[in-house]
């Protein structure tokens, strides 16, 4: 899955406008323009279409948890140079603040059977025996998922 992928998935799932886009990444501190985030969300056989950095898409998330469970006090988290499946379902789960069962839930709504053990596998370190790389095919469910969670119609 692609970060342009995720970052439009997001968007549609809880209707942000452009502003709303801004005011995201103005969240984590990062400013971007109106035509950025139009490069962005095209599709991919669009000529004007840009791939998003892992940064950017980083930073995107950060400012996405801040909207949704407010500012920490202190210094804001950087943004991670490079992200992975896993980075980016952990980013998901703090921001929409999902306890293990939940995400099992979601995973019901799309008819992916998986059990809190396989979750808690993906948020491992990857040093850990336990540890499971989250492949494209459980990110994409679970962007499914929260849609139909979130924006059921």
């Amino acid at each position: 899955m692609n970060n342009n992928d995720v970052i439009r998935r997001v968007r549609y799932t809880f209707d942000f406008s452009d502003d709303k886009m801004i005011e995201i990444f103005k969240l984590a501190e990062v400013e971007v323009t109106r035509a950025q985030i139009s490069e962005w969300l095209k599709k991919d056989e669009d000529p004007l279409f840009k791939g998003i950095y892992d940064k950017d898409l980083a930073s995107f998330l950060n400012g996405f948890i801040n909207l949704k469970r407010g500012k920490r006090e202190g210094e804001q988290p950087k943004p991670e140079k490079t992200l992975n499946n896993n980075l980016i379902l952990r980013k998901l789960k703090i921001a929409l603040n999902l306890r293990d069962d939940e995400m099992v839930e979601i995973f019901d709504l799309v008819d992916m059977r998986i059990s809190k053990h396989e979750i808690n596998a993906f948020f491992r370190k990857p040093t850990q025996s336990q540890f499971r790389f989250c492949k494209d095919q459980f990110l994409r469910n679970f962007l499914y998922g929260i849609q139909k969670k979130y924006r059921p119609s």
